[in-house]
């Protein structure tokens, strides 16, 4: 039972996605530094933000204070730069260049529109299996919360990002086994739950709205 479970596994996808992982992490340069596919980059990323926790968690920096020190290191890079550019092969740094581009803040301005959406879709309650998990999920992320400060959680949060998708794609067919698993666990307890309690809690008539 157990290897046809298994072998079921490594046709399927985990929770059911069509997609690959880089794709349905958004298929763009996050996703190539999620799943180094840029190894230097993803480095440089990870060497960063490390030394920005170690820094403000370790050593105790003020956050105040290690952005001033970060800023005026940057002044003084560039000034360099810029002035001692004609002196040396290298070219000056072109000003005008630097910045966000608008389609990465449309970007991320899409994603939390689709956050507050999916937010208040699961608060309708018209899947209770959804609503259910997505409570305990953040029941579970209030403990979590209370045992650890905003930036540990944050770097802990951001370590998960940078490893866990990448180990999913190395091992992807034992990852997908365990949660077929623990989905099938999962949904046996929701019925249970949902004969014995959700199913006889009144709920009112609940209008369908289209998003734009």
């Amino acid at each position: 039972m157990a290897s046809s479970s298994y072998e079921a596994s490594r046709q399927g996808r985990l929770f059911g996605r069509q997609r690959p992982f880089h794709a349905l992490l958004g298929g763009r340069k996050v996703a190539d530094i999620l799943m180094w596919k840029d190894k230097k980059l993803s480095a440089v990323i990870l060497v960063g933000m490390s030394t920005i926790w170690l820094l403000l968690e370790v050593v105790e920096f003020h956050f105040i204070t290690l952005l001033s020190y970060f800023l005026i290191f940057n002044i003084l890079f560039f000034f360099l730069w810029y002035n001692s550019a004609g002196l040396i092969t290298w070219s000056p740094p072109c000003i005008y260049e630097a910045g966000i581009s608008e389609s990465t803040w449309r970007y991320l301005f899409k994603r939390l529109n689709w956050f507050i959406r999916t937010f208040f879709e699961i608060s309708t309650g018209k899947d209770l299996k959804l609503l259910f998990m997505t409570l305990i999920g953040l029941w579970i992320l209030s403990v979590v919360g209370a045992s650890f400060t905003a930036l540990n959680l944050f770097y802990i949060t951001f370590l998960c990002m940078m490893t866990l998708p990448v180990m999913y794609e190395q091992y992807e067919y034992e990852v997908n086994y365990l949660a077929s698993k623990g989905n099938r666990d999962l949904s046996r307890l929701f019925r249970k739950l949902d004969s014995k309690f959700l199913s006889k809690i009144p709920r009112g008539p609940v209008k369908e709205k289209k998003f734009t």
